[in-house]
């Protein structure tokens, strides 16, 4: 592993909401470049967590949407160490894929959606890494994702990962035919929103109706009304700021429950 000089600051509208996490009296967040690699391939994700902690942390990888490791992720990975995790935003795509069009980003997405596998496989190398770090409880993991990092969180799960818990933000909902829900071994907690074609009511119902064969597994789904797809991304059209409130609670209070 090799750590590069911290990022760039954030854009504005992810600099505010990142201010409205407070930081502890004690702590020193400091937020790193991180190189590492999948079956050859070089990827570049991003570490955020508290300099000063003096014991090992439960840890949150989080999944980027379709446009790679960008202001989003690296805000949330930031308000996470803030709460005392260790957080670490992986690279899905590559250290030289960042979309910058809807369009490129949607094909770039469109290769992990055709190919489940090499998705579920590239979440797993940056789990891996996370978990070997030697600031992180290995025994006390989630993940998260949002939009394409959500259903990557979602496939992850499936494959049986050592995760307390697991989060989707408005990410898509795959139902599986055959199922392999019998597969989760985490939590699952799915946040959607009332009005995103991305993910329509029947898309939800299916899902549902798949977790349903699967007794075991521990699952929540929230929808907030009025949300449309990306309702947690701040400077874009599609952003709600009382959805995204609520869904960061949720969060907050989810990642106690499996981190206890």
């Amino acid at each position: 592993m090799t750590f590069d000089t911290p990022s760039p600051s954030l854009a504005p509208a992810y600099q505010a909401l990142l201010e409205q996490v407070p930081i502890g009296e004690h702590s020193v967040i400091e937020a790193e470049t991180v190189a590492y690699e999948h079956e050859g391939l070089a990827l570049e994700g991003y570490l955020a967590r508290d300099a000063q902690a003096d014991e090992r942390k439960p840890a949150v990888l989080v999944l980027h949407d379709w446009f790679g490791v960008a202001d989003n992720v690296r805000m949330r990975a930031q308000m996470l160490a803030r709460r005392g995790y260790v957080a670490f935003a992986a690279d899905l795509f590559g250290a030289d894929v960042r979309p910058a069009t809807g369009y490129d980003a949607s094909a770039e997405a469109g290769k992990y959606y055709r190919d489940l596998p090499l998705l579920r496989s590239r979440v797993a190398a940056g789990f891996s890494w996370l978990r070997q770090h030697p600031a992180v409880d290995p025994a006390r993991l989630a993940v998260i994702g949002y939009c394409f990092g959500g259903t990557a969180a979602l496939e992850f799960a499936r494959t049986g990962a050592p995760a307390r818990g697991v989060v989707s933000f408005h990410g898509g909902l795959i139902a599986h035919d055959p199922s392999d829900a019998g597969q989760i071994a985490a939590s699952l907690l799915v946040l959607t929103g009332g009005s995103d074609p991305v993910v329509p009511d029947e898309a939800v119902v299916a899902f549902k109706e798949e977790l349903r064969g699967a007794p075991h597994v521990d699952w929540q789904v929230t929808t907030y009304s009025g949300a449309p797809h990306a309702f947690t991304i701040p400077g874009r059209d599609n952003y709600r700021p009382l959805a995204d409130a609520r869904s960061w609670r949720e969060l907050v209070c989810f990642l106690d429950e499996v981190f206890r």
